[in-house]
């Protein structure tokens, strides 16, 4: 039998197939491409010009290429806009790699068919359906409505509200969790009011730790230090998850030389294996407020003000290529 080129490597879930972990280069890890208010597709004073949205999000992603990127995650999940057939023509026509997601949350924006189903009295959805429904994405490929399956996806993403998790978050972050455990592949949590209380209602699914990220850790407005949580979370074995870099004005978050300090703070506490950074950019925005951040900006950006800090070049490959490498590698 002939050797194919992923062979004995650990391999990553993109829209165009497995691809190789170490070719993923640097990982924008957690971005949308196209980002829809579930309804505002059917509204007639929002355009869905397919071709617009393509050369909109084409431009924006070669310029993340060519400032070094090679790999975007669209952490959007099931029904914010996934367009699984426009990110494989533009997954080839820009060499980057995309890795599309599945998952959903918060409650809010679920839907009534996964509210109230057919039970009497009417009940959420239990923990088993939702990880019935996100490993078969994985295993037999994601969802093109009323088509076909496409690609595997290559990560469970869910959300928590804000005032807390509610029961049908609890049943989406227990069934992210069983569906990654049976599927290899990660699980990404943006916490509601308590990270380390959610945190421990995945590994209560008997997922390990460094199959985890746990997002929104660059917040102000939760309860506990943002240092002191991040540092737990990485000492409980999860990747820690800054992902608002970029994001300079909202009293909510930590301001990018906050983030730096709180950055610097993790890697000399030894935490640098568990840095995870993003900008949760939004490439294009349908019904919600754009967020015009390039994809690169990150890598552009933010790291050299890292290095002008003292992080090591050593330290900065490590948070922009080799951890999102082990994160995202099935395993």
């Amino acid at each position: 039998m002939t050797d194919t080129p992923t062979a004995g490597r650990p391999t990553v879930n993109t829209v165009l197939g497995p691809v190789p972990a170490d070719d993923l280069g640097v990982v924008a890890v957690h971005e949308a491409l196209l980002s829809v208010l579930p309804g505002a597709q059917y509204a007639p004073d929002i355009s869905m010009d397919r071709a617009e949205i393509y050369e909109a999000l084409e431009a924006k992603v070669i310029a993340f290429r060519q400032a070094g990127g090679r790999t975007i995650v669209d952490s959007t999940g099931m029904f914010h806009g996934r367009d699984l057939t426009l990110y494989e023509a533009l997954s080839r026509a820009t060499g980057v790699h995309i890795v599309a997601t599945t998952g959903m949350g918060p409650e809010e924006k679920l839907g009534g068919y996964f509210l109230t189903p057919q039970t009497n009295p009417p009940t959420p959805w239990p923990a088993e359906k939702f990880a019935d429904l996100f490993a078969r994405e994985v295993t037999e490929g994601m969802v093109v409505p009323r088509i076909e399956r496409r690609a595997a996806a290559g990560m469970v993403t869910t959300v928590a509200d804000r005032a807390g998790m509610t029961p049908t978050e609890e049943s989406l972050f227990r069934g992210s969790a069983r569906a990654a455990a049976q599927t290899g592949v990660a699980v990404s949590i943006r916490y509601g009011a308590d990270a380390l209380a959610e945190l421990d209602v995945v590994l209560d699914e008997r997922l390990r730790p460094d199959r985890v990220l746990v997002g929104d850790l660059d917040r102000t407005d939760a309860a506990g230090d943002p240092g002191q949580v991040a540092a737990a979370v990485a000492a409980k074995g999860a990747f820690v998850g800054i992902d608002h870099v970029g994001l300079n004005e909202d009293p909510g978050y930590l301001t990018d030389a906050q983030r730096a300090a709180l950055v610097l703070d993790l890697v000399a506490a030894g935490h640098a294996d568990k840095i995870i950074l993003s900008g949760n950019a939004i490439g294009v925005a349908k019904g919600l407020d754009a967020y015009d951040l390039p994809y690169e900006h990150v890598l552009a950006t933010f790291i050299p003000f890292l290095q002008g800090e003292g992080l090591s070049d050593e330290d900065a490959r490590r948070i922009l290529v080799d951890n999102p490498a082990r994160l995202l590698a099935v395993r």
